[in-house]
């Protein structure tokens, strides 16, 4: 391995906008046990899990139908 690297042809990475971005949200225990259980039959991470199934909502235009209750 070299001591140092030279950057100055570098080019940058065209995939960096497709690059995922953390964000914080808040979700009940009821949900984080659901998507961990099915992740521990895929095997694959839970947070991965839920990040492919939020994608496949917003490519078919999946919405969810609520009806509030008037108290």
């Amino acid at each position: 391995m070299r001591k140092e690297y030279d950057f100055s042809k570098a080019k940058k990475n065209p995939y960096a906008s497709r690059l995922k971005r953390q964000v914080t949200i808040r979700l009940d225990e009821e949900t984080i046990k659901y998507f961990k259980k099915l992740s521990e039959e895929a095997e694959i991470p839970y947070q991965t899990l839920i990040n492919l199934y939020l994608r496949d909502c917003a490519a078919s235009s999946r919405k969810l139908s609520l009806q509030w209750k008037v108290a």
